[in-house]
């Protein structure tokens, strides 16, 4: 199960970085559903995530990570591990074969050991569920139905299998 952090996971502030603590929230429904998905022992769980310019002037490492520390302690404190976390960096522009809808970081997962068909990728993006499209999984947007039209406009619909603004929808589907 690959899983979006910013907007999926937790509320994405108006500039895009969740850079203290003051801006940590979590989606409403988010950690009882992965509670029950963790505990299930169905999925293993990847958090997969861009951060745009982690690390540069305009997001210095130093008022990311307390935020997305607590964040991991809050979800380890209700059961929810991850497997691993893998954050690309990058900009937009700079076109990254890291940077989602891009494989590079999950190219270890590409093997026999995984059934990427019967795997998601869950985010609230149309790069998410591009995403999942790449893969070969399935894809769960979180996100106002609305998007349909577009999900249909940029042929994914058929790596979409839900569109939901409710993390309730997310795990009856998973289970």
């Amino acid at each position: 199960l690959f899983i979006d952090r910013d907007g999926t996971l937790i509320v994405e502030p108006p500039d895009q970085q969740v850079d203290s603590l003051e801006k940590l929230e979590f989606v409403p429904g988010a950690i009882t559903a992965l509670h029950a998905v963790a505990r299930s022992g169905i999925y293993e769980l990847v958090m997969v995530t861009n951060q745009d310019g982690l690390g540069t002037s305009s997001f210095p490492e130093e008022t990311f990570w307390p935020a997305h520390e607590k964040m991991m302690r809050t979800l380890r404190g209700e059961g929810i591990e991850f497997k691993e976390v893998l954050i690309d960096r990058s900009l937009p522009e700079e076109n990254k074969p890291t940077r989602k809808p891009g494989t590079a970081m999950i190219n270890h997962y590409q093997n026999d050991a995984y059934d990427l068909s019967h795997s998601y990728v869950v985010g609230d993006r149309l790069t998410d569920l591009q995403l999942a499209k790449n893969i070969g999984a399935q894809g769960i947007l979180l996100a106002s139905a609305s998007l349909k039209d577009e999900v249909a406009r940029q042929g994914l619909e058929g790596s979409c299998v839900l569109i939901t603004e409710q993390w309730e929808d997310i795990r009856s589907r998973l289970l």
